[in-house]
């Protein structure tokens, strides 16, 4: 019996020991919450500048870091640039050309190999790939929005890493996105994702451009975009011949995500092994100011200061964050997808007082004694800005007063007809048409308002 024991204590203690440090590595080590992250690729991350060579290097940074992702648990989708700059290589074209359908050739040729590429990186570490080329066309209703959605979602769930780019091809000025960063935000929102990462040519968003101005400051952190960034210049355009974006077009894509409930970093895209530790210390070492709001210009620059030194503390790499809405001002999945997966057509103006009542607690629909005036031409159920003016005693519209931009609608009718049922009760629709679709000009799910702070 003593023999027994003597053997079966220290067992004992080694499993007690074993199980404490297993504990304390999970604590410390490995990631506690599985997200849902984005991570989008301009074509300057992924295509030479002056040789049009892809840079395979970057490409299989990118592949290692979203395999050490999803080994966390974590889902990554990729947002890719870069068929067009693709295609110029294969074509040995010096540069883009002007002409639309000579761009969408070239663009057939390149998106073929671009794909072929991440597959092939994809799949020396046993991992699969789907392409989803995109237009406004294709979310244009709200069943194809949703279908888009669920497509994304089961890959996703099969462990199918999702390679996501816009239709070059197919797209034109009216159902383009424009560029990727745009297309990134709305995919990150559209699988209601945690996190959207977009990778750059600098560190992080600066006052100015450090290439130029050796005096600018990084700017770290970002707790209202709404309010302006005090301080900051952010004309600058593209910063390569065979990108489309450039910091703007970052900002606007922050401030979609942002309005979504999403986190958006920027970041560098030579070092994307960085996109795990961020993803950690904002889990576990964040802390948001306690007053969230850029505030003066000095406030916001001592905010970036104080941030900066957590990075330091840390040891964490510079990135810029822009931190998501909460739930209760974050924009819902139907309120997104009205306010920027589609494009505007026209505008009907109402009163004030009209949408005041919109914005109520009762959520009332838009009626056409609200309406004032119609501007443009658009078919019944297409997306249309909805604005502000005042009424003159005869229900007119004042011109000499200011109109403002409210939110957008899915008007249930055409222009032509709404002209002429404006400013009046909605018993007398079928009076004046002959008929009649509905007794509101746009249903409360069919309207859609920018977060309300």
């Amino acid at each position: 019996m003593h023999r027994a024991y003597d053997y079966l204590l220290p067992l004992f203690l080694f499993l007690i020991l074993f199980v404490k440090r297993k504990r304390k590595g999970i604590s410390k080590g490995v990631m506690t919450k599985a997200y849902t992250i984005v991570i989008k690729l301009g074509s300057s991350s992924l295509v030479d500048e002056s040789t049009k060579e892809p840079k395979l290097s970057i490409m299989t940074l990118i592949v290692e870091t979203v395999t050490n992702l999803k080994r966390m648990g974590h889902k990554v989708i990729i947002v890719s640039s870069g068929g067009i700059a693709v295609g110029l290589d294969a074509l040995h074209l010096p540069h883009k050309p002007k002409q639309l359908s000579e761009v969408q050739a070239i663009a057939a040729v390149g998106q073929g190999r671009l794909i072929a590429r991440w597959n092939m990186l994809f799949s020396q570490y046993g991992e699969q790939t789907a392409q989803i080329l995109l237009t406004r066309n294709d979310i244009l209703r709200w069943n194809q929005y949703n279908n888009a959605r669920n497509t994304i979602n089961e890959l996703l769930a099969m462990g199918v890493i999702p390679i996501v780019n816009e239709n070059d091809t197919l797209s034109i000025s009216e159902i383009e996105f424009g560029d990727n960063d745009t297309l990134s935000a709305i995919t990150a929102a559209l699988v209601g994702a945690d996190f959207l990462f977009l990778l750059t040519d600098v560190d992080c968003l600066y006052t100015d451009n450090p290439r130029t101005n050796p005096d600018a400051r990084p700017i770290v952190l970002v707790p209202e975009l709404s309010e302006g960034l005090p301080g900051v210049n952010t004309s600058s355009g593209s910063g390569s011949e065979v990108g489309t974006g450039g910091m703007r077009t970052k900002l606007i894509a922050a401030d979609l995500a942002s309005n979504a409930g999403i986190e958006t970093i920027v970041m560098k895209s030579d070092r994307p092994e960085y996109v795990p530790k961020i993803v950690d210390y904002i889990q576990h070492h964040f802390r948001p100011p306690r007053h969230i709001g850029n505030g003066t210009q000095q406030q916001f620059l001592d905010l970036q200061d104080t941030e900066l030194e957590q990075l330091r503390r840390y040891d964490v790499p510079m990135h810029t964050k822009f931190l998501a809405n909460d739930n209760k001002h974050k924009l819902k999945n139907r309120e997104f997808w009205i306010l920027h997966g589609l494009i505007t057509k026209g505008a009907i103006i109402i009163d004030e007082n009209s949408y005041d009542k919109l914005l109520s607690k009762d959520m009332a629909s838009l009626t056409p004694n609200a309406v004032i005036e119609v501007r443009d031409n658009f078919h019944e159920l297409e997306c249309v800005d909805l604005k502000i003016g005042q009424r003159l005693p005869n229900g007119e519209l004042d011109i000499s007063k200011p109109i403002q931009s409210v939110g957008r609608v899915r008007s249930n009718y055409t222009s032509l007809e709404l002209a002429k049922i404006k400013g009046l009760p909605s018993e007398k629709i079928h009076d004046v048409l002959g008929y009649s679709v509905s007794e509101y000009v746009a249903h409360r799910e069919n309207i859609a308002f920018p977060p309300q702070f």
